[in-house]
């Protein structure tokens, strides 16, 4: 177990919360068109605030390659994270240097860094940098779970040089979830697996297998496990390069993987092309979202499931209506009232489509994170924090 906020005495002390205010700006950078990841982080800020510290916030926005670039100021955030909280956040010129230093925020005071992306010397882990930033503060906490797979100054390198790293409550939460599925979980244990391509969950895939009961595959990806298995595709999408590995993940998956039996397809991919059921694909057409008979055995498998990993639309759900497959095992994992992990971007906006968010134990909000943490890899960011 790491150390957690919870477990630090913060009274009088600064502490540096690396958050993730990773948010979409509208163009020209200064309006942010979602303010999810900022109230996401308010549970720690308040608490933080509570026990009387002082604190620096820092995190990155967008990809500004080491360089200031005024449409990725962090200035915006500053004035919504204001609104949130009803309290002013002071907005610092930079992340690091005597300028910044100076700014030392007292107890219930909260100082925004500047983009730390600004600084090449950030995504490069360096030891200068990180100690720099290190000098800011008394104590570090990462809330920042969607960057936690990344071995970067803020997130791994600084914390050589604290006292004391702990994690966030949205951190905590995070981990809390993530590992209720994966290690040991209540059993009959589902994963659920869509998008595009095979290739980004080969390893997933391959973790998942070690300790789940079933793994349900959707999307794009399953015309490439159907390809291997000699059944016809038209011209769903394929990677033709991983056609041998998905012969092998099925050879070693035994009866585990359960793939689409009928697909609903059309000529073009758009927004209310015609479509049919089929449960043969034909030449010219291509797969575009799982058929009935398919969303009906899916929804058994998962009402029957005590704990449910899901990763990934089952079709092209952003154009209806190829929502359908993915609404309909949306609505399957809410009704199953078991422990539901839901992770990645595409999945989460599914569950808010279906208008079941609040009957998930838990939509991730780390999708790069939440995926190399079900594939079985160890996250620096976590790895780094202080053991309880």
């Amino acid at each position: 177990m790491k150390l957690s906020i919870r477990d630090l005495n913060l009274k009088g002390k600064v502490v540096f919360i690396r958050v993730d205010f990773n948010v979409p700006l509208a163009p020209g950078g200064q309006e942010i068109t979602s303010d999810k990841r900022i109230r996401a982080s308010l549970p720690t800020i308040q608490y933080a605030l509570e026990q009387g510290a002082g604190l620096i916030l820092a995190s990155h926005l967008g990809r500004p390659k080491g360089k200031p670039n005024p449409e990725m100021s962090l200035k915006p955030v500053a004035v919504r994270l204001a609104e949130l909280l009803g309290k002013p956040a002071k907005m610092a010129p930079d992340c690091i240097g005597a300028e910044v230093a100076a700014l030392r925020p007292a107890p219930g005071q909260i100082l925004l860094l500047e983009n730390l992306r600004y600084h090449s010397e950030e995504e490069k882990n360096d030891a200068g940098f990180s100690q720099q930033l290190a000098a800011l503060a008394d104590v570090y906490v990462n809330d920042a779970f969607g960057t936690a797979h990344r071995a970067h100054a803020s997130t791994v390198g600084m914390i050589q040089f604290m006292p004391q790293a702990a994690a966030g409550l949205l951190m905590d939460k995070e981990l809390e979830y993530l590992t209720k599925v994966t290690n040991n979980p209540p059993r009959p244990c589902v994963a659920i697996l869509g998008g595009a391509k095979v290739s980004d969950k080969i390893e997933v895939i391959q973790n998942l297998l070690k300790f789940v009961d079933k793994v349900i595959i959707g999307g794009a990806m399953a015309y490439t496990f159907l390809k291997a298995k000699g059944e016809p595709v038209g011209k769903s999408l394929v990677e033709d390069d991983k056609l041998d590995l998905a012969r092998t993940l099925m050879a070693e998956s035994g009866d585990k993987l359960m793939l689409p039996t009928d697909h609903v397809v059309a000529t073009e991919l758009k927004e209310g092309a015609e479509n049919q059921n089929v449960t043969v694909i034909p030449d010219g057409t291509m797969g575009l979202d799982i058929g009935t008979a398919t969303v009906a055995a899916f929804a058994g498998v998962v009402a029957n499931a005590r704990s449910i990993i899901w990763n990934g639309p089952m079709g092209v759900f952003e154009k209806p209506p190829f929502d359908k497959g993915t609404v309909a095992i949306a609505k399957a994992v809410a009704e199953s009232g078991v422990l539901s992990v839901v992770g990645g971007g595409d999945s989460e906006k599914a569950v808010k489509a279906a208008g079941v968010s609040n009957k998930i134990s838990h939509i991730s909000t780390g999708g790069g994170a939440s995926l190399e943490f079900l594939s079985g890899i160890t996250l620096p960011g976590v790895a780094a924090l202080s053991d309880k």
